[in-house]
């Protein structure tokens, strides 16, 4: 109870006195995590819309594969990229072990398949109720994917607000290929893992606080404004 009292207080205290390691720990783990979703909505959201429109032969497979991506093991995915980006790996020219360019690859992957399969979740409803408009139309399937995607546009921000909640809170492959070097690639997870085996668990609270703060919100603002636009289409 006492090292749980001592985290809160030391939280708060980081947060008023506006802690320079809090502050660019802080920073540096939003601008992993937004870069990260930023990449995998790119891909993931038309990704989905592709898939909600189109008929294939391996479709339910490929939608299986998909779901189950879902669940990719963080550590494993870390091991993957050491090897591939190691310097007796295949990227290891590219230099980008123990960089925050790494660690967004690293998060990238490990959102990419919840914001698809969601995104496709989502617009396979609105593509049962517009397939007939849509098709007696004539539009082209880059017109409806784009039809379903802006209409579901909302309901698409649960995939990407699920995706960023598992991208600020991942340590296992960020540590793996970020290394938590001070100052470079140490974010809120790796920071609070690092001072918990350092035996320092007020501290290591005060940092859980600040991070469980930051997603709340961020989800605050993203809900703020998503009613904000609802209210004014109408």
């Amino acid at each position: 109870m006492n090292d749980l009292s001592a985290g809160v207080m030391a939280a708060f205290g980081l947060i008023f006195n506006l802690d320079h390691n809090l502050v660019e720990i802080s920073l540096r783990s939003l601008a992993v995590t937004f870069s990260a979703i930023a990449i995998a909505s790119l891909i993931g959201l038309p990704f989905g819309a592709w898939l909600a429109v189109t008929r294939f032969r391996y479709r339910r497979v490929t939608i299986a594969i998909l779901n189950a991506l879902m669940g990719l093991p963080p550590v494993v995915v870390g091991l993957v990229l050491y090897v591939l980006l190691s310097r007796s790996g295949p990227f290891g020219v590219l230099n980008l072990l123990f960089t925050p360019t790494a660690m967004i690859i690293a998060q990238t992957i490990l959102i990419l398949p919840i914001v698809a399969s969601l995104a496709h979740q989502a617009l396979r409803e609105l593509w049962f109720q517009y397939h007939d408009l849509l098709i007696s139309i004539n539009t082209s399937k880059w017109q409806r994917m784009g039809a379903l995607l802006l209409d579901g546009r909302r309901s698409l921000l649960t995939a990407v607000l699920t995706g960023f909640g598992r991208g600020i809170g991942e340590i296992g492959a960020i540590m793996i290929v970020g290394g938590n070097i001070d100052h470079l690639t140490r974010v809120l997870t790796t920071a609070i893992a690092l001072e918990v085996s350092k035996g320092n668990f007020p501290l290591a609270i005060g940092l859980g606080i600040v991070l469980i703060l930051l997603a709340i919100l961020i989800n605050i603002a993203i809900h703020i404004l998503s009613r904000t636009e609802r209210e004014g289409t109408w």
